[in-house]
């Protein structure tokens, strides 16, 4: 397995001293998200940025997977927004133009994938119209960034309008061209597969593939030795369907004590390969 760790838990580092620590404690890949943190899209000299993490990423022999999902880039006062179900068609204009933005910088870095998702409704929100947005956005990126060596992966997340795995098979059919973002650990909250069945049921449309600890029910990312995720028939099921892109781990609520996480969930790694 190719495992790489998501930067929102790497928030009080540096980019350039976070990827020397992966690579040392035996990562294969980042998983960036585009932040004010780490390489804010929206800066000036963010493509030079980007090349410049390219180079750092090559030397260290790093994979890359672009994340999407940082809390307050668009809006300082909103979480999440605006997305591609918000009600106003110039919000849902500003979610789009800035997944555009990550999928050019992710050819930059030479990314495996750009993983975005859907957004909540807002109440009063009629969720039929939401969809219809919501395919319209996703084919719309298809249309101008699809069909490139960096995959387009749909993460169904709990509470989204796409909330889960068969939410996913709904859009792909109607919005042909994107892969899905498994996170593993989200199927314990939404959604009838256990996390090693959604990996074997959908083993041929992964883009990427998250891991982490999570309660049944509970939308929050722990540890991988907490929660009630069966991390060894997850990775069991990975070699088995022959998954070769990066194994990622998210651990946003952890960047206070990443100098013990990102160790210890390598550990955890790979005691659950051996097991």
């Amino acid at each position: 397995m190719r495992y790489a760790y998501n930067t929102n838990g790497l928030t009080s580092h540096r980019l350039m001293d976070a990827l020397p620590f992966l690579a040392d404690c035996g990562y294969a890949g980042v998983a960036l998200t585009l932040d004010v943190v780490h390489l804010d899209p929206f800066a000036p000299d963010a493509f030079a940025q980007a090349e410049k993490a390219r180079a750092r990423c090559d030397e260290l022999g790093l994979g890359v997977v672009v994340e999407t999902g940082a809390r307050y880039l668009l809006d300082p006062r909103a979480k999440h927004e605006p997305t591609l179900v918000t009600a106003s068609a110039e919000g849902r204009a500003r979610r789009l133009a800035y997944l555009r933005l990550a999928c050019d910088l992710a050819d930059v870095l030479g990314a495996e994938a750009v993983s975005f998702w859907a957004g909540v409704p807002k109440p009063g929100v009629d969720r039929a119209e939401a969809w219809g947005w919501v395919v319209d956005g996703v084919r719309a990126l298809v249309d101008s960034h699809g069909g490139r060596a960096c995959s387009l992966a749909v993460e169904p997340e709990p509470g989204m309008l796409v909330e889960d795995c068969d939410g996913w098979a709904r859009l792909a059919a109607e919005a042909p061209g994107i892969s899905l973002a498994l996170d593993t650990g989200h199927c314990v909250v939404a959604g009838r597969y256990e996390p090693h069945e959604a990996v074997r049921a959908f083993a041929p449309h992964l883009g990427t593939v998250a891991v982490e600890g999570m309660r049944r029910g509970v939308h929050d990312h722990l540890p991988l030795d907490e929660g009630d995720v069966d991390l060894p028939a997850v990775l069991r099921a990975l070699r088995d369907v022959g998954h070769e892109r990066l194994v990622t781990l998210e651990l946003s609520r952890d960047g206070h004590r990443a100098h013990e996480m990102v160790p210890r969930a390598m550990a955890t790694l790979r005691a659950a390969e051996a097991a």
